[in-house]
């Protein structure tokens, strides 16, 4: 027993240094991230995956698309802005062997004739799809729902919302044939714990983790796609900075942090662990890889 426990914290040491040296000079947040990390993956762990990642272009959607780029993952950019994306786009082609694309899209305008287009689009260039992460949001304004402007309380609905529901039901047949595919929707505290002022933004996520939860008990006996809501929690994000502007950042985590979570699920078998249950709400900040 003590040799098996040795001989998994040897291999974990060597996982976390091939990372740390392999990043350390073309991305110094990831790799000071991963001396810290819970769950030590391989360099390779998501070689010959397809991920498609919303909000790409900045925050956790751009530390995401990178991070997985790293280990291997062919990444769908998806995002409003292009230019952002093209950053991103420039980084991951500069540094790493994959081969992402860009999705410029305004998922506020997004609609199940776009999605198919899109749909057909990753079919043919990658044959199926192995992750979907519902990472974009709009914050919205911090208001008391008397006062709350209906043009913003439907915008932030349907990104936040619709357009994962959209998104999933359009590339669900892509997820499925997979065979070992991740779904994971990117949650908030707020969306468990309503809080004043917070309105559509919190009654989204609150809908969001609902809407993970059926298809998580619609998928389990199946057992093809594995449904997880992330709470982040504070991360140092320009939304983040947003919604507390008087918060300091330096208080915060990078988001390079919580990565480790997200290459543990989105490894699946991959991982040679026992997975939590498809379906389960995780926070970034409590998970332990040994639970």
């Amino acid at each position: 027993m003590h040799d098996r426990k040795r001989c998994r914290r040897q291999l974990s040491n060597a996982c976390q240094e091939a990372v740390t040296s392999h990043w350390a000079e073309a991305y110094p947040k990831l790799a000071d991230a991963a001396e810290h990390w819970r769950y030590q993956p391989a360099t390779d762990s998501l070689t010959a995956k397809t991920i498609l990642v919303t909000g790409a272009g900045d925050g956790i959607g751009a530390t995401t698309a990178k991070t997985l780029a790293c280990f291997g993952a062919n990444v769908v950019l998806l995002g409003r802005t292009r230019q952002k994306l093209e950053a991103v786009f420039d980084w991951i082609e500069a540094h790493t062997e994959t081969e992402p694309v860009i999705v410029p899209a305004d998922l506020a305008l997004i609609d199940e004739d776009s999605v198919g287009t899109l749909r057909d689009s990753i079919a043919s260039t990658y044959g199926t799809l192995h992750g979907l992460i519902n990472n974009a949001s709009k914050l919205g304004p911090k208001v008391p729902l008397a006062h709350y402007p209906y043009g913003e309380w439907m915008d932030v609905m349907q990104t936040n919302v619709n357009a994962a529901f959209l998104l999933t039901k359009g590339l669900f047949d892509l997820l499925h044939e997979s065979g070992d595919a991740c779904v994971l929707n990117i949650s908030s505290t707020v969306g468990h714990a309503g809080r004043a002022y917070w309105g559509a933004y919190s009654a989204s996520k609150f809908a969001l983790e609902g809407l993970s939860q059926i298809l998580a008990d619609e998928t389990e006996t199946a057992g093809h796609i594995r449904v997880y809501s992330i709470n982040p929690g504070g991360t140092r994000t320009n939304m983040r900075a947003e919604a507390y502007p008087l918060e300091d950042p330096n208080s915060l985590p990078h988001a390079e942090a919580h990565m480790d979570l997200f290459l543990y699920l989105l490894e699946g078998a991959r991982s040679g662990k026992d997975l939590p249950p498809t379906g389960s709400l995780i926070d970034c900040k409590t998970w332990d890889v040994n639970q």
